[in-house]
């Protein structure tokens, strides 16, 4: 049973009011409305760690505020720092780690006062804190306020190092606690470590196994296969550890068989329910394979289990850090972001043939290609934790480095099979990744675009010539939803199109209500895809109707956004995130449009939780069945990521392309929100989405629950 308390300044701390249950821990917060306070959790030293955490604040009428974004201090201990909204009523913490109980031994909560929370900020980021206090104007109350949200920020979003040091790491409590959990279990599943190699540096070599050898998790073997390795140090060193430790197992081959063949022999010698690949010179965090045994016991049908990864140098400091997401299909069509750690059912990958001779460079991605072909994304597991370690140093001798060109044809081969099963082409994407291209239905179906308007015709004009005249998809029809437009350049652009049966204008007069505006649009529409489109959004390539509607028309698929830009040319829109100040954001904002973005993730057709309605498209049948867009609670804000989620509630997916590029000239025609009554109407509007939508705010799949939710910009 945890325990909370309250402290203040030099006073005694006073116990706090708590409720532990299913869904989490509840504090008791009354009486600290507008305070500035600083919240610890420790986690209980008996049970396992939480890997992270969801804060939340309930303010009077029980409906939750905005998610905290918490502090991994290290040894279990998280903190957040800030200011508490006027109307608090309570703290609620929740886990994020599926499968993992929330347990926790201690809830502080410390108020701070101003002087304080400098005081600490100059502790911590010296240069930072001045530098921001000089800017903002520290003498001013506002002026005050907003350096300190920005201090506390900064910290954060700290360096990788800062953070293996502060969230990664594993103590002497840590280590026996695994220890005994696993003492304890009735069957802990046999790892089998699966290992080819071929002339590495002996000292990498010694280092991998080493890192086996090290792990907590006991029950594991290492099925090594040397191919023919020509160095005999490296061959010495095979025999020699072998002969010390029982659960390596090695075969030799008489020739090179390159590592497809190499692994497939290892995996014949596996005895284990699951296989996991390793590399013969990359390395193993010592809680890896326990985590890996934790997940597969906590759920007997996982067929694939992934992990987080970064790459290590040769003095072993580690860089590069790979915080993914969860199984995204069309992500892993493009390039092979699973790997590494990737564990696999033994059964599964030895009905599948083993690793394919002939796919060297990209034997793994043909194989996890295979693999998810036809499996239910519900038994596959990704730990978002860093358990493993790419060695990216001299000795390494790694096939795709020498051979990059033949990978990379290797790696379109595979993804071509799969596509062409589903009657679509793979072809060479931007910076070498790959791309999949669904072709449209014969005949194309109708499109019907709806565009909300009020006045504003220099910008609508843009949008429609850009539709009738720069947009090379064949069959357009476009509603416009007029909102009691009254200047003359409007009518007189809606003159212009009279007569044109590819336009209508339906009147909807009254205050503005997008949603309502929008549902007007698809009830008036005659295409069986609607593609919801703002006033203010400019054609800049003719293919990005075609792209679009080729996956909008995929029965898996609910909607589909594109990729928007501001008119510099930065990023717009690159997907939605959830949890991003509360409830989303737009991913990669404000990036340049040639910058490729997070391992790529701008160049790539990938899964995401939601896109904006700015550029929405969907079919027909799926906009009638989850109902439409919100109406009555949501208004102006957030109505797009409400459908979307009510389309993937569905069980559909939901799409983003980078192959379907516009210019957006965000709010130009609506304005910006600064009036109190647009504040209390989005703040309003955010208590909905929080209160309909809860832990999945805090948790998006598609994004990583170790990268930052003050934006979207994929930091730590």
């Amino acid at each position: 049973m945890a325990t909370a308390t309250l402290t203040g300044g030099f006073g005694r701390a006073r116990p706090l009011a708590l409720r532990e249950g299913a869904d989490g821990i509840g504090v008791d917060l009354a009486g600290l409305g507008g305070a500035w306070v600083t919240i610890r959790l420790t986690d209980d030293p008996g049970a396992a760690r939480n890997a992270r955490l969801l804060m939340s604040l309930a303010g009077g009428d029980g409906r939750p505020g905005p998610p905290l974004a918490e502090e991994a201090l290290g040894g279990g201990v998280f903190a957040w720092t800030g200011r508490l909204p006027e109307d608090v009523r309570a703290l609620r913490i929740a886990g994020l780690v599926p499968g993992r109980p929330l347990i926790l031994a201690a809830i502080e909560i410390r108020r701070r006062g101003r002087a304080g929370l400098v005081l600490s900020g100059l502790a911590r980021d010296p240069w930072l804190t001045v530098r921001a206090a000089y800017w903002r104007g520290l003498g001013k109350r506002v002026r005050g306020r907003a350096f300190l949200d920005r201090a506390l920020r900064h910290r954060r979003e700290s360096g990788y190092a800062a953070w293996i040091r502060r969230s990664a790491s594993l103590g002497a409590a840590d280590r026996s606690r695994i220890r005994a959990e696993v003492a304890a279990w009735d069957a802990a599943p046999l790892i089998s470590v699966l290992m080819p190699v071929h002339d590495p540096a002996p000292r990498v070599l010694r280092a991998a196994i080493r890192s086996l050898q090290a792990q907590l998790y006991p029950n594991w073997e290492l099925c090594l296969c040397d191919d023919a390795s020509r160095d005999p140090r490296v061959v010495r060193l095979i025999d020699r550890l072998a002969a010390a430790e029982t659960r390596i197992r090695i075969v030799r081959r008489a020739e090179n068989g390159h590592i497809a063949r190499a692994t497939n022999d290892a995996l014949a010698l596996a005895q284990g329910a699951y296989v996991a690949f390793m590399d013969h010179d990359d390395a193993l965090p010592e809680q890896a394979l326990y985590e890996v045994a934790r997940a597969v016991r906590d759920d007997p049908g996982l067929v694939l289990v992934y992990s987080d990864e970064d790459k290590i140098e040769g003095r072993g400091r580690r860089f590069e850090p790979h915080f993914k997401a969860d199984f995204d299909r069309e992500l892993l069509y493009g390039q092979n972001y699973i790997n590494h750690l990737t564990v696999i059912r033994t059964e599964a990958v030895r009905a599948l043939g083993g690793l394919r001779p002939g796919f060297e460079g990209s034997q793994d991605h043909d194989l996890l290609l295979r693999l998810t072909e036809d499996l239910d994304p519900g038994r596959i597991r990704h730990i978002p934790m860093v358990l493993y370690h790419w060695r990216a140093a001299g000795g390494s001798g790694t096939f795709s480095d020498r051979a990059l060109a033949r990978a990379e044809a290797a790696r379109l081969q595979a993804v071509s099979e799969v596509a062409g099963r589903r009657g679509a082409r793979a072809e060479r994407g931007p910076h070498g990744f790959t791309r999949v291209v669904h072709p449209l239905p014969v005949p194309p179906p109708r499109v019907s675009v709806i565009i909300p308007t009020r006045d504003r015709a220099e910008l609508l004009s843009v949008t429609l010539d850009g539709l009738f005249a720069e947009t090379d998809y064949p069959e357009i029809e476009v509603v416009v939803v007029d909102n009691d437009s009254r200047e003359p350049e409007t009518a007189a652009l809606f003159a212009r199109y009279q007569g044109d049966p590819r336009l209508r204008v339906v009147a909807a007069p009254g205050p503005f209500n997008f949603s309502d505006l929008s549902n007007r649009g698809a009830e008036a529409a005659r295409g069986s895809v609607l593609l919801f489109l703002n006033n203010d959004i400019e054609v800049i390539e003719p293919g990005w109707l075609t792209e679009i509607v080729s996956q909008a028309v995929r029965p898996e698929i609910g909607a589909v956004g594109a990729k928007l830009l501001y008119p510099d040319r930065t990023v717009q829109h690159g997907g939605v995130v959830l949890g991003i100040g509360g409830v989303a954001g737009h991913g990669h904002l404000g990036l340049p449009d040639s910058d490729p973005g997070y391992f790529a993730r701008m160049v790539l057709v990938q899964e995401v939780s939601a896109v904006t309605g700015a550029c929405l498209a969907l079919r027909a049948a799926v906009f009638r069945e989850v109902g439409g867009f919100d109406a009555q609670m949501l208004k102006v804000a957030f109505n797009d990521v409400d459908l979307c989620l009510k389309i993937r509630t569905a069980g559909y997916r939901i799409l983003w392309t980078p192959f379907a590029k516009l210019v957006h000239h965000e709010s130009k025609s609506r304005g910006p929100e600064d009036t109190p009554e647009k504040r209390a109407r989005f703040q309003a509007e955010t208590a909905v989405m929080q209160e309909r939508w809860g832990a999945l705010l805090g948790a998006d799949p598609y994004y990583n629950i170790n990268l930052s939710r003050i934006s979207a910009h994929y930091r730590l």
